[in-house]
């Protein structure tokens, strides 16, 4: 009996090297959630309104996880889970592919690049790009910034779009929001272009930024899912209408944009 056991490894790596491990994308994502009550979710950790980790307590707070949070308890009842998994806008999607989350919910525009990478849900949010300059700046929206340099975040499709609308505009890019809006401030540029509902997140937290221009582009936030996860998809798209309809998107719209200045949160109703 022993000597059978003492086999087991070699066995497994045998198995292994022969490729009988299942692919990620091959693995029911919505029956292993079913077992385990649990699904996990990748999430921004510095973007103020959406998914921020609270220095208090060291809790992911916002509008992303509160709807993740909802959508699990739709899909898996009311004991279960929502796990979260730190990602950047670089990380976001290798950590999908991955396996190493079930899902991603991080302020992330549905594009047609991405879509070859990965599938998407409904959207959830109405969100488009728009400008957060300093409040002394002559920049009033888009058609200002030719020869202005213009901060972007690495992995965000607003470095695109900036490139295409203001192409005599320069474009740097950075590793995160935490580090544009010090850029901004030291003068380093003179605009930060990102979505809507991000930018108004730093200007609260920055009483000397604000954000102008409206939105020049129309760009939906949609939860990402792995291909070959149609069941996994459409129960996300059943409980994002359910939450539409029975009104909790409505009570988390107004939780977290009610208060927000400048901030039309009613727009986003639905």
């Amino acid at each position: 009996m022993k000597k059978i056991f003492d086999l087991i490894p070699v066995l497994i790596s045998l198995c292994l090297l022969a490729g009988c491990s299942q692919r990620v994308s091959d693995q029911d994502v919505l029956k292993n959630a079913q077992f385990s009550k649990t699904i996990t979710w990748g999430i921004e950790s510095d973007v103020r309104l959406f998914s921020l980790t609270d220095v208090r307590d060291y809790r992911e707070k916002g509008f992303d996880v509160d709807v993740a949070k909802a959508v699990t308890k739709e899909i898996l009842g009311s004991r279960s889970q929502a796990k979260f998994v730190l990602a950047t806008a670089q990380s976001r999607i290798p950590l999908l592919k991955n396996g190493n989350v079930d899902a991603v919910i991080a302020t992330m525009t549905i594009t047609p690049q991405r879509k070859k990478l990965v599938n998407f849900s409904r959207p959830y949010f109405a969100a488009g790009k728009s400008l957060l300059v300093r409040k002394d700046s002559k920049i009033k929206n888009v058609h200002d910034l030719k020869g202005k340099t213009v901060i972007g975040i690495i992995g965000d499709n607003s470095v695109e779009v900036i490139k295409k609308i203001a192409p005599q505009a320069k474009v740097v890019q950075m590793q995160d929001y935490g580090q544009a809006v010090v850029a901004l401030k030291a003068g380093q540029g003179d605009a930060l272009s990102s979505d809507n509902g991000v930018l108004y997140g730093l200007a609260v937290e920055s009483p000397t930024l604000e954000v102008r221009g409206g939105t020049f582009t129309h760009e939906p936030y949609g939860i990402a899912i792995n291909k070959h996860q149609e069941k996994f998809e459409r129960a996300i798209n059943r409980a994002i209408v359910k939450m539409q309809h029975d009104g909790q998107y409505n009570r988390l719209i107004k939780k977290w944009f009610g208060r927000v200045p400048g901030f039309n949160y009613k727009t986003l109703y639905n």
